[in-house]
């Protein structure tokens, strides 16, 4: 159950199989408590995605987009530390590009005030 200090962000890598970064503008502060990702296409081979707060990791948010049932699959993360963000800050999405196949990864981020 959430409560009213929840919110919720989104945003996609477009291809999760081509090492490349995005990021997602964050309206308010607060720590981030859960990732979720959900991928589009059927990939081969394992991308690891990340996640980066001014250019720091955060702990435990980190992601294996495995090949298995690729295709719609969701996967989740609870981050557990450096997860705070700054009103007017960025979250960095990062994947190794290590998987083939071409196939958007769309990205939610849970945050609580």
């Amino acid at each position: 159950m959430r409560t009213l200090n929840d919110y919720f962000i989104t945003s996609a890598i477009p291809d999760v199989s081509t090492a490349s970064s995005t990021f997602v503008c964050v309206p308010d502060g607060g720590r981030i408590i859960k990732i979720i990702t959900h991928n589009k296409a059927t990939t081969t081979g394992t991308a690891a995605i990340s996640f980066e707060i001014g250019g720091v990791a955060v702990t435990g948010g980190g992601i294996s987009h495995t090949a298995s049932g690729s295709a719609g699959r969701v996967a989740t993360a609870e981050p557990t530390a450096l997860n705070r963000v700054e009103e007017d800050g960025t979250i960095e999405c990062i994947t190794n590009g290590g998987s083939s196949t071409a196939s958007k990864l769309e990205i939610t981020f849970i945050i609580r005030r």
